[in-house]
């Protein structure tokens, strides 16, 4: 019994740290967050995550604003993406090539960016495409992270970033 107690509390933990898994601080917000904050090593990311899931203090701190906590933000979808990138890689890599493209619009509605800034991005990715994609050997991971800094450098654009 005792085994699949750690077995799931384990489980739990990877789950928590996962879901969480798109920045620097990946653990979201809470208590948790607001204890280990400036921590980057794993230990503390996943005390920190599982602290703010157990304790179910987010959602007072959503509404309140506090723990760390922004109302109004925008929900991040790091998972969604790096999915499609994996699985569109290559026809990502042709759209952001030219500029445009059904998947490129994709990735940037995932992303959750505005219409207006839909052109920005694409031509942003369009004249970095060599940064972006160095080599064919390019993983999907390394170009979103390559996306993600050069978004970050941008004031319309770094709004998307996390």
């Amino acid at each position: 019994m005792q085994k699949y107690l750690t077995l799931i509390a384990l489980s739990l933990a990877a789950i928590a740290t996962n879901a969480y898994a798109a920045d620097a601080n990946n653990v979201g917000c809470g208590v948790g967050s607001l204890v280990f904050d400036g921590k980057s090593d794993k230990p503390s990311q996943i005390l920190a995550a599982t602290t703010n899931g157990s304790s179910y203090n987010q959602t007072f701190g959503i509404s309140s604003g506090t723990l760390g906590c922004a109302q109004n933000a925008t929900v991040k979808t790091y998972a969604a993406v790096s999915s499609f990138m994996t699985a569109n890689l290559d026809k990502l890599a042709h759209d952001m090539s030219v500029g445009q493209g059904e998947s490129l619009d994709t990735l940037a509605t995932l992303m959750g960016m505005s219409s207006e800034h839909k052109v920005l991005f694409n031509q942003l990715l369009k004249d970095n495409f060599a940064v972006i994609f160095p080599s064919t050997s390019t993983t999907s991971e390394q170009a979103l992270q390559t996306i993600s800094a050069l978004m970050a450098k941008d004031k319309q654009l770094s709004l998307y970033t996390a």
